[in-house]
Formats: C-alpha cells, sequence, structure tokens
C-alpha cells in the first residue's frame, strides 16, 4: 500500500519537505498481495509447466526466502562469505480474478524486491525481467489480464543459481512485499509525485509539488490536482487546487505551490511528520487520491563545522546494516525491522547507512517515524566485480534505469540525507573511477539536487579517482582512522563522513585474557587466519580488530575530537550471517557487530550508550565464573561519575578514574566465588551500583518477551528471550542446554537463534541451544484474534511458558 512521494531542495544548505511514504485513501487502489502464493524450488524447464502443481510445490506467504530455510553447508557455492546456505532457482504462482468493473482501469503489480535475476509471466506472457535483487518496480499488466471474473495466473521465476553474487547472505525469493495495483487510466505515474521546498525558516516552509499525471485514455481530459496538507496533529493547514489538461496518451508534470506556516520540523529526536493528500479529479469525481507522510527539515554538511541538522550541530553517531534479520533472513518484516531500531536507537544511535544497497521501503518508513538520518546506498561494485557472479554483469544494461528508479522511489524520506553511489569501488585506482563517478552524479542530480552525494572509499590518499574526479559533495572514508585528523590538510576545504568505522571483532559472552593489548585478527587481510581460538570465539573485550580496521574505542575517541568530521557509521550494528572474518567454516555469520545475531548487547554496547546517550551508565563486565585464582581482567563503562569503586565480597578493590580520554576504567582481579560489586560516583554520592554474583547450577528456564500483546495481522512478532539460570535468577554464562519450545494457540515459531556464529542448527526449528545462557524464539501470529502459549523444557530444567495475546 505504499506509493512513493519524492522531494527536492537544493544542495549545499538542504531546506526540504521530503515524503516517507505514500498511502492510498481509496482501499481499493493498493490490495495487499502477499497471500496464498504457490512456491516451488524447482528449475521448470518452461513457464508452461506451473500449471501443474504437484508435491512439490507448497504454498507461502510473502516476503519469502527460501534460503533461510536451508542447510548450512561448505559446499554451497555461495561460500562462508555469501552464508553457506543454499540458492537455486525458484518458482512463485499466483491466480486471481477481476471483475467487470476493473476493466475501465489500469493494473499494474509492484514489487519491492525479488533476489535475484527475476521474470514475470501474467497469463503465460512474459511482462519483464529484472536482475537487481534489491530494486523496486513495477509492471503495467493491463494487455494481459482476463476480466469478468476469469482467473489471471502470475507467475515468477527467480534465479539465485550462479553464486557467489554476493558478498554477504542475500537470501533468495520474493522476500520483500508485493501489491495489485487498481487505478483510473487517468492517475498519478509510479513514484510520480515530486514535492520540494526552496526555503524552510522556523516561520514558515515554501512547498513546491510536481506531479507527473499520465493519461492512458484515447481522449483529452482535464483534470483538477488537489492537494491538502495536514499537520503532524492531523489538523488541515493549507490546500491548493489547480486545472491541466491532459491529451490522450500522454503525460504531463503538473506544478504547485504553498507555505506552511509555523513548521514543526523532523529531527532525530523529534520526528514530526506531516501528511499531504493529494487528489486527481476529473468533472467532480475523484479518480486517484494518495496520503502522504513527509517531514520538514533543513540540514548541512561543512567543511570545518561538521553536520547541522534545523541549525543545531549534531554528531552523526551512525552503523552500517545489512539487510537481513537475523533468524528470519533476508524476508522483511517491519516488527522485525522496528525491534533492530529500538536496540540502536537505546544505544545511542541517530544514523544508519544501508550497506550496501537499497533497503525494503517500509525500512525507511521506520526510520522517518523513529528519528534515524539515512545515508542510503545503492552500489557494491561498479564495472570491476568483486565476486564472480555480481552486479557488474549486468552494470552496462541496467545502472541508469536501476539508480534512476532508486533515487525516485527514496528521495521521499525525511530521513534520508545522503546518497551513497558505491562502497569499496575498485576502480578507484584508474580513471574510469573519474568518468563513471561523474556519470552517477549527473543520473543522481536529474532526479535530486537535494542531498550530497558520497562514495565509501577505503582508498584515502588524494591518489583515489573517485575522489580526484571532483563529483562528490562529500568525501567518505572506509577505515583510516590514522589519516582522519590530517583530513583538512589532505582535502582543504571538503566536508567529510566516515562512511565505515572500526571492524572489531568479538563472540558475545567469551573473553580471552590479558585484555591490555591489540590483537589484530588476521594479520593481513588476504593471509589465512591460523591462530584463533579453537571453537572459533573471538574475545568480547574490545582490543580484537580486522586488519583494516580499529577498536571502538580508538575510532571513536578520535571522531568526537574533531568538529569537522561530520561523524562516522560502524561496521556493525548487528551481526549478520555471512562474511565471518576471522574465520572460514564452521564458522557462518559475522563477529563484527555491537550486537549479535539474535539481538543480545555485546559489552561494547555500553561503551557506546555511556557516550551517545543521556542514560547513567554502568556497566561491568565480564560473567564472575572463572577456577579459583584465576587473574580476570575486570572492565567497566560508566558515565554522569567522576570514578567507579569496586568490591569483591564486600572488600574494596580500589577507585578508579577515567584518565586522559579513555572510556573505560579496568582491574585485574583474582576470582574467588561470590559478588563482584561496582558503585559509580559523582562528588562523593553514589549515581550508580552493579552486581554480578558467581552462578551455581543451570535450575531453570526464564521466558521474558519484548511484547505480550501484538496484532492480529498475520505478520507481528513477539521477540521471547531464553534465559538458563540458577536456583537464585542468575544467568548461568556458560550454560548451553538444548531447549525445546511447543506453541499452542493463534501464532507458530518463525525462527529461532543464540547468537552463536559458529551454530549450524536450523533457523526454523523447535529447539535451541542456549549460548552463554541465552537463547531467543520468534513467534508470528495469525490473523485472527487469540492468544498463543508458549512453554520452554530442557533436560534438568525447570520448565516455563508465556502467553502472548493476539490483538
Amino acid at each position: 500500500m505504499i506509493q512513493r512521494l519524492l522531494c527536492l531542495s537544493f544542495v549545499c544548505v538542504v531546506s526540504i519537505v521530503v515524503i516517507s511514504c505514500t498511502h492510498q485513501t481509496n482501499s481499493l487502489r493498493y490490495i495487499d498481495f502477499n497471500a496464498n502464493w504457490n512456491f516451488s524450488l524447482n528449475n521448470l524447464s518452461s513457464v508452461e509447466e506451473i500449471s501443474r502443481i504437484d508435491s512439490s510445490w507448497r504454498v507461502v506467504n510473502l516476503p519469502h526466502d527460501w534460503s533461510i530455510e536451508g542447510e548450512f553447508n561448505e559446499k554451497n557455492p555461495a561460500g562462508f562469505g555469501g552464508g553457506p546456505l543454499p540458492g537455486g532457482v525458484g518458482w512463485y504462482r499466483k491466480i486471481f480474478t477481476l471483475d467487470a468493473l476493473d476493466s475501465t482501469k489500469r493494473i499494474a503489480i509492484q514489487f519491492d524486491g525479488i533476489y535475484l535475476n527475476s521474470e514475470v509471466w501474467v497469463n503465460g506472457q512474459s511482462v519483464g525481467k529484472r536482475p537487481n535483487g534489491y530494486i523496486s518496480f513495477e509492471y503495467d499488466i493491463t494487455p494481459f489480464v482476463n476480466f469478468d471474473g476469469k482467473p489471471n495466473t502470475i507467475a515468477v521465476k527467480v534465479d539465485n543459481s550462479k553464486q557467489p553474487n554476493s558478498r554477504w547472505y542475500s537470501g533468495s525469493g520474493i522476500y520483500r512485499d508485493v501489491r495489485l495495483v487498481k487505478t483510473s487510466k487517468v492517475y498519478v505515474g509510479y513514484n510520480g509525485i515530486f514535492i520540494r521546498t526552496p526555503a524552510v525558516t522556523p516561520a514558515t516552509a515554501s512547498v513546491q509539488i510536481t506531479a507527473t499525471v499520465k493519461n492512458d485514455l484515447q481522449e483529452d481530459k482535464t483534470i483538477e490536482f488537489v492537494t491538502e496538507i495536514y499537520d503532524p496533529q492531523g489538523k488541515l493547514v493549507k490546500e491548493v487546487e489547480s486545472s491541466h489538461p491532459v491529451k490522450a496518451n500522454e503525460a504531463i508534470d503538473v506544478d504547485q505551490s504553498l507555505n506552511v506556516q509555523q513548521p514543526e520540523r523532523w529531527s532525530v529526536h523529534s520526528p514530526k511528520l506531516y501528511k499531504a493528500i493529494t487528489k486527481v479529479v476529473i468533472d467532480g469525481n475523484v479518480v486517484d487520491d494518495y496520503e502522504t507522510v513527509f517531514g520538514i527539515r533543513n540540514f548541512e554538511f561543512d567543511s570545518k563545522k561538521g553536520f547541522s541538522l534545523n541549525g543545531e550541530y549534531l554528531k552523526i553517531k551512525g552503523v552500517c546494516l545489512h539487510h537481513d534479520l537475523g533468524c528470519l533472513g533476508a524476508a522483511f518484516n517491519v516488527r522485525a525491522a522496528e525491534r533492530q531500531l529500538e536496540i540502536m536507537k537505546s544505544m545511542g544511535v541517530n544514523a544508519i547507512r544501508t550497506s550496501h544497497n537499497p533497503p525494503a521501503p517500509q525500512f525507511l518508513d521506520l526510520c522517518d517515524r523513529m528519528g534515524f538520518i539515512v545515508m542510503d546506498e545503492m552500489f557494491d561494485m561498479w564495472k570491476k566485480k568483486k565476486t564472480e557472479f555480481d552486479y557488474s554483469i549486468y552494470w552496462n544494461e541496467w545502472h541508469k534505469r536501476d539508480l534512476e528508479d532508486f533515487i525516485k522511489r527514496d528521495r521521499n524520506h525525511p530521513s534520508v540525507m545522503v546518497w551513497s553511489v558505491g562502497n569499496e569501488i575498485g576502480e578507484q585506482w584508474d580513471s574510469t573511477g573519474t568518468v563513471i563517478a561523474n556519470e552517477l552524479v549527473d543520473i543522481v542530480h536529474t532526479f535530486d539536487t537535494t542531498r550530497p552525494i558520497t562514495t565509501a572509499n577505503n582508498e584515502a590518499h588524494p591518489i583515489n579517482s573517485i575522489i580526484k574526479s571532483g563529483a562528490l559533495d562529500l568525501i567518505g572514508y572506509n577505515y583510516n582512522h590514522g589519516m582522519f585528523g590530517k583530513f583538512p590538510e589532505d582535502y582543504p576545504g571538503k566536508k567529510f563522513i566516515a562512511t565505515e568505522t572500526t571492524s572489531a571483532l568479538a563472540t558475545r559472552g567469551h573473553y580471552d585474557m590479558p585484555s591490555d593489548s591489540i590483537r589484530v585478527w588476521p594479520i593481513a587481510w588476504d593471509k589465512i587466519f591460523t591462530d584463533g581460538n579453537p571453537d572459533n570465539s573471538v574475545s568480547a573485550y574490545d582490543n580484537v580488530r580486522a586488519p583494516w580496521g580499529s577498536t571502538h574505542e580508538e575510532t571513536w575517541k578520535i571522531v568526537k575530537k574533531h568538529d569537522f568530521l561530520s561523524g562516522m557509521f560502524v561496521w556493525t550494528g548487528f551481526d549478520y550471517i555471512g562474511e565471518p572474518t576471522p574465520y572460514v567454516w564452521p564458522s557462518r555469520s559475522s563477529y563484527f557487530g555491537i550486537v549479535d545475531l539474535a539481538g543480545f548487547p555485546k559489552d561494547v554496547y555500553y561503551m557506546y550508550q555511556s557516550e551517545w546517550t543521556d542514560k547513567s551508565v554502568l556497566h561491568v563486565f565480564p560473567h564472575w565464573n572463572w577456577t579459583t585464582g584465576k587473574v580476570v581482567d575486570i572492565w567497566v563503562y560508566y558515565n554522569h561519575a567522576d570514578e567507579v569503586e569496586l568490591f569483591l565480597n564486600d572488600k574494596s578493590l580500589g577507585v578508579k578514574r577515567k584518565t586522559g580520554d579513555d572510556l573505560h576504567v579496568q582491574w585485574r582481579v583474582p576470582f574467588e566465588p561470590g559478588v563482584l560489586k561496582a558503585i559509580s560516583r559523582k562528588n562523593g554520592a553514589e549515581v550508580l551500583h552493579k552486581e554480578i554474583r558467581t552462578a551455581s547450577k543451570a535450575s531453570r528456564i526464564v521466558l521474558e518477551a519484548d511484547r505480550t500483546n501484538i496484532l492480529a495481522t498475520g505478520k507481528d512478532l513477539s521477540f521471547i528471550t531464553v534465559k538458563i539460570v540458577d536456583d537464585q535468577g542468575n544467568i548461568v554464562p556458560d550454560a548451553d542446554n538444548l531447549v525445546k519450545f511447543q506453541v499452542k494457540g493463534d501464532g507458530y515459531i518463525a525462527g529461532v537463534d543464540n547468537g552463536d556464529p559458529v551454530s549450524h542448527a536450523s533457523f526454523k526449528s523447535n529447539e535451541r541451544k542456549a549460548f552463554h545462557g541465552l537463547a531467543l524464539v520468534v513467534l508470528q501470529g495469525a490473523k485472527n484474534k487469540g492468544k498463543i502459549n508458549l512453554t520452554a523444557t530442557g533436560q534438568g530444567l525447570k520448565e516455563n511458558s508465556i502467553t502472548i495475546n493476539v490483538e
């Protein structure tokens, strides 16, 4: 139910109204087309074979990712980098009918994303192909459909058999939403509304609207085009109307202007959203109408002062996110993405980089609503390939059209403030980078001049041909943190963004000592790593990094120091499937995340929370279960205090204060069982205290839901944290008990996980081992109201149950 609207303003200081999403006020315009598809993981020899439904076909609801249903295997051609799950060729089929009244309408179908190499047929006729697995597109299927209740068959072939084609887990299938679109034959075109503001002040916002209106009839028409603006409280604040002739089988651009008084501007702390309702009227009848959510804000990147939003300077505190949703795979789910963003927001994140591809449009809707700045990224490669079957194969034929569709779709969003047209592009090192960079910038500027354009460059020296081209508004560095301070000298007058930083490594709950030296794993990016831990773990102290990267602490200390550094995007917010640096098989997912794949924070999460939020933080680690006499490194992240005092079994181990620009304090303590306690103080008064107790034998299961009430939409989720605790309720840090789940009622298990990057257990199961005392089960509700009862059992453990209301 989403039609993308556009926006525009000017380049250096951007004063803009940007559109988040457009919801048709006439519910018949957009029809949710996700339910009840037939699916077969089978390379049929022809489209005619889809008429023969047999046992190889099953019913699925979209979005759907067939790869996540498969088994991890080192022989799968995606390789350990792409997440060693199966690809292949899949077919989808759906039968639908249209009544006689629809015969006067335009019928289209919209796909938000199909991975990879899709072709769509309607009633046996091919209507189009799209090789790009991340792009959204629409097909006009009016010439191919039957009316009067006659059946129509839509078939989609998805070919993800040629691998590797990605450096991370891609998923396979129709993994984003699908809509059937019914409009009159005089209508606003796909991504056909463009709203911009040439000026925004606290007193007024000047709004200009351009709409592409198409007339597919054989006769000329005169339209009235009406735009209504509603403020964040739902009050009508402005209306404008204009009349326009539209010739038969032609399109026109309609231009309108209005002012919004005392605009409530969008910001990361107060993401105020307006609503525009636009109507196409013929002979007094509304033939097409939209409801568009948008935001008003102005921002600026400055070579000396960094970034400002609505006139206030703001450090961009961002993370990079890949598109997978952990145990749910690539199949997009609004609640799962919302949970990820909630976890990031609680850490203090105010910006997301969509690495390295267009996200689901609903992801940007969430960023608009929740208050995140977005660096929206299009390409991971240009002509020079990174994997054997990647997008470089399709570059010459498709890059212009894909980039145009990307910009038109996403220029709507108040959250999107930077376009990235490339990540670590091979053409950095030769003259072709200059030519292609200028071409891509010209394409972007054809459709949007309101946002700066960058590329994420791992070559930071002035020899970089993309930077030398002069085409970029922002210069982006990937890593090279040692060169950040020299940027004004290397690139005088240029504006800077740290597009990708850190690449520190950690396994949640695992600790290697001593922790006071930085480990580089592997020693070089092109070296096979043989010196790690036998269980493929990485210490969770912030002291292990990839050879191109840095620790979290050393990176942030540099970025916070310099005003001209507008901000940074940490690699990565969450672990993701694939790219398991520093290891290869049997590891199958990454170690880069500040949060693990299941959504459980690693310890460094609290360093960022202490630096990036106003919350009072006191985080002590590691756990307190060791062998007697072992010397344990104790780290503490804290803020809003002058000092921290540490106690073991009520005996003081001394007071520590952060010195210089350090972001943590540390003790070395011989282990003895009992209670480790930290107290933070400000001016001698206690701010917070934290206790960690030695856990005894695992005795019971604790279940904690992020939400006990979910919506009866068939799509809503409840994420249940499973804890293995002792008889006093302490999490047992080495617990790896197998927990089995039984579900009754109006829902089912959508996925299970535990954050272990080495586990090969299926994400689609009714059981999961705990990993360092924790596991996750995701429940998905039905469309009917009721209850879901989950019972968790484990050998030698007291079972537990929880009830989720589906409302």
